[in-house]
């Protein structure tokens, strides 16, 4: 729960300015709330909210340089941070899942009434998480549909090498290439084959399942 005395304050973080504008109009005029500023891209929210001190963040969830997942990641690790709100039109189990254990507090889509996002500001700002009803029944569904994943995923990756568990995790962090020969000392080169070698012995498809797998094994 977020500390507010002389009104809300809130940032908005939207590739589409048009959007930014919309949901600018929509929210600074709610009683006692004010966006006191706006962001094109999640690189841009560090200063942003140092710049502003929000209360609450507004994130889209899909923007060119650094997505909203990255960005609030990086933006809760920090003591007194604000609460994130993730809106945006993508509601993929992935994208939930990954937005919630990045840290944010609410998940709302972007055809969600107007009033609707004005009282889930207020509420996420008092510590209450905010699902929208369609994103609830969708986890709901991924929990029925999914006894045992946990002990599926530990068997999964049992499988695997400790070099290619350790690129598991990586990739389940979100890293790119790059960053996981960096921080694993070896070549992006050697990365990519790591890649490919556990999407044919796990018969996935592409890296979001790797992600997926990594945190149903209860790695990120």
């Amino acid at each position: 729960m977020v500390r507010v005395s002389d009104g809300l304050r809130v940032l908005i973080v939207d590739d589409d300015p048009l959007v930014r504008a919309g949901l600018a109009m929509m929210i600074d005029g709610a009683h006692g709330i004010s966006v006191v500023g706006e962001a094109s891209d999640g690189a841009e929210v560090p200063a942003a909210v140092a710049a502003h001190s929000p209360h609450v963040v507004l994130m889209d969830l899909r923007m060119p340089r650094v997505d909203g997942i990255a960005a609030t990641r990086e933006l809760r690790r920090h003591r007194d941070a604000p609460e994130v709100v993730v809106l945006t039109t993508f509601d993929s189990d992935e994208n939930i899942l990954f937005a919630l254990r990045a840290g944010a507090g609410g998940f709302l889509l972007k055809d969600t009434p107007p009033a609707e996002i004005v009282d889930a500001v207020r509420r996420i700002a008092a510590g209450e998480p905010i699902l929208s009803p369609r994103i609830t029944r969708r986890l709901m569904e991924r929990a029925a549909t999914q006894a045992g994943a946990y002990e599926r995923a530990r068997a999964a990756l049992a499988s695997l090498s400790p070099r290619e568990n350790e690129v598991v995790l990586a990739v389940g962090q979100g890293h790119a290439n790059a960053r996981i020969a960096a921080d694993l000392y070896m070549t992006v080169a050697t990365v990519k084959a790591h890649v490919s070698s556990i999407l044919t012995k796990l018969d996935l498809d592409n890296r979001t399942q790797i992600a997926l797998l990594a945190h149903d094994a209860g790695l990120v």
